[in-house]
């Protein structure tokens, strides 16, 4: 979810509750696009920080320090000298809008009390941190803006700062019921957009979340509904409103599976039916939030390099098996070329010389059969020669057979490294899957003196029945967890024939409960290719019956006699440890 007018709402009362009054001490730029002011507050010391990012813009208050450059960028030298020691005297959010304004007054050169404007825009690509005097005239900003890219407002030094109209949106601070009712009237399309795109700072999650309050189906067109349902709707979304007006934010993120789906300044109870974590403030949200995100953004990046090796493998491997396939298709008659030269042999003796032909009874069916025949050779040339290519069709796929196993088997250990780069949470997984694919001689190694220490560990989840389970992120950790770390009367689950994580439950010797193994269940759906499935084939089995074949690849089992059942891949509810 981006930040809608809601949550800047919710961020700019906490600003204000927080940093009005106080000093600005330090000033830094860490990247083009950010600052971190610190703030010597009644409260304490604060840091604000703020990106313009195009594709990550966020302010909020943070503990964190960050690095800056050892040369302070020009916005950054030009902001220390005008509200260095600048005392901020109060934080607005001009209707709802995704913008934050700090008033700021200081002492210029002269002694005299001056006022200036810092404006946040929190606006996807168009953000940006812009500087004014008390008449909102640009002093300047942390992103230019000429004509030349933009035609609705230059953002320059010199020019008049304005909020870009460019939506004519109506403001839901001060929107009454005939306006509320016009302006959905007018929308030929689904409720849920026309409440987004009719009103400033409401998103399609909050959007959704007042047709849910409504019982209203966000998908039915505005302007059929009646005008009682209308009537019903306006005060649904005012009482929403009204918890903003009045300041009275519950932060909360919604996590699905694991992963951060969705947060709120205010509850989404569409979303009940995901886990709930709420949080005092809002900065501690989107911390939380963000951070989460850009650590599964930033190992995506990262192992950019591994996927690219993987995926070149697993087409090549793709292409070869569908080659192979086709080869082997064109030798499923080679047994005919037999047939045809036993018959030639039993009945050819009778052949006129020069034949193109035999007809005779196929002793194998019972039924007549003719026999092409190359008429410059004799019978027996001719047996020899269907003999020959039979030889040859059999010795094809005897081959083939052989090669179309190893290329599925290759593919089959590709797809299981692709899973683990999809489930890997650092760089230390990756670093281990990076080890593997060099074990495996996909990346040739490069041998140097520092040795790379691998430190990747196992998931570990406890059930809510008390017992540890613990899941493989890699076909090196599966192998470890099964042949080495569980004992023989250990359960062992994995994905049906579905690249995925081999997961081990503890017994401690107690036979263990329904509830345990359908959690455990659970989880080798999840970590597994099927991830998301509602229905997903598990097979488990005690340990002792799990084999390693001789040279088998990473992560290869067989098992001969195993239970299974059919769970969901949603792990909510299962406690890490």
């Amino acid at each position: 979810m981006a930040l809608d007018g809601i949550t800047i709402a919710a961020v700019a009362a906490e600003l204000d509750s927080a940093l009005a009054g106080g000093r600005i001490s330090k000033i830094a730029q860490p990247e083009n696009d950010e600052l971190l002011l610190t703030v010597k507050s009644p409260q304490g010391q604060k840091k604000l920080y703020m990106s313009a990012s195009a594709s990550l813009p966020l302010i909020y208050l943070t503990d964190e320090s960050k690095q800056s450059p050892m040369t302070a960028p020009g916005f950054c030298m030009l902001l220390r000298k005008h509200i260095g020691n600048g005392r901020i005297t109060g934080i607005s959010q001009p209707g709802l809008e995704r913008i934050i304004c700090l008033d700021i007054e200081h002492l210029d050169e002269l002694g005299d009390l001056c006022r200036k404007k810092l404006i946040i825009e929190i606006m996807g690509k168009h953000s940006n941190i812009i500087f004014c005097d008390d008449k909102d005239t640009i002093i300047d900003s942390i992103k230019h803006v000429p004509a030349q890219m933009s035609s609705v407002r230059e953002v320059l030094p010199g020019r008049k700062y304005f909020i870009p109209d460019t939506m004519s949106k109506k403001n839901p601070l001060s929107i009454g019921e005939p306006d509320f009712a016009c302006a959905l009237a007018q929308k030929p399309m689904p409720v849920g957009k026309a409440l987004y795109t009719s009103f400033t700072g409401i998103s399609p999650a909050v959007a959704e979340e007042i047709c849910h309050l409504a019982g209203v189906e966000s998908a039915v067109t505005a302007k059929d509904i009646s005008p009682d349902v209308l009537v019903h709707l306006y005060r649904q979304f005012s009482y929403y409103i009204e918890n903003v007006r009045v300041k009275h934010f519950e932060p909360v993120i919604y996590y699905d599976n694991g992963a951060p789906k969705e947060f709120g300044a205010l509850p989404l109870s569409h979303y009940d039916n995901c886990k709930k974590v709420t949080y005092s403030s809002i900065s501690e949200l989107l911390a939380a939030y963000y951070s989460a995100k850009n650590a599964q953004t930033r190992i995506r990046q990262k192992s950019t390099d591994l996927r690219h090796v993987v995926q070149s493998s697993l087409e090549r491997s793709r292409k070869k098996y569908d080659l192979q396939t086709r080869q082997i298709n064109d030798t499923k008659n080679r047994d005919k070329y037999k047939v045809y030269g036993e018959l030639i042999n039993t009945y050819g003796y009778g052949l006129d010389p020069g034949s193109k032909e035999l007809t005779c009874l196929n002793y194998y069916t019972n039924e007549e059969i003719t026999i092409p025949l190359d008429s410059a050779k004799t019978p027996q040339e001719n047996s020899q020669k269907y003999f020959a290519k039979y030889n040859k069709q059999k010795r094809t796929f005897e081959a083939l057979s052989r090669l179309i196993q190893e290329t599925a088997e290759d593919i089959e250990y590709l797809e299981s490294i692709s899973n683990a780069l999809d489930i890997a949470l650092s760089e230390a997984d990756l670093l281990q899957i990076k080890e593997e694919l060099m074990q495996s001689g996909y990346i040739r190694r490069r041998y140097s003196k520092k040795k790379v220490k691998l430190t990747s560990k196992p998931l570990h989840y406890i059930s809510s029945d008390g017992y540890h389970m613990y899941v493989g992120k890699n076909n090196l950790q599966n192998d470890e967890l099964t042949f080495s770390f569980a004992n023989g009367n250990d359960w062992w689950f994995h994905a049906k024939k579905t690249p995925g994580s081999h997961v081990i439950v503890k017994t401690n010797g107690d036979e263990l409960p329904d509830r345990t193994f359908e959690e455990a269940g659970r989880l080798a759906a999840y970590y597994s290719k099927k991830q998301g499935n509602d229905k997903v084939e598990i097979d488990y089995v005690e340990k002792k019956h799990v084999k390693k074949p001789g040279g088998a690849k990473p992560g290869f089992v067989v098992y001969y006699t195993n239970y299974s059942l059919v769970i969901d891949s949603d792990i909510s509810g299962i406690e890490e440890a």
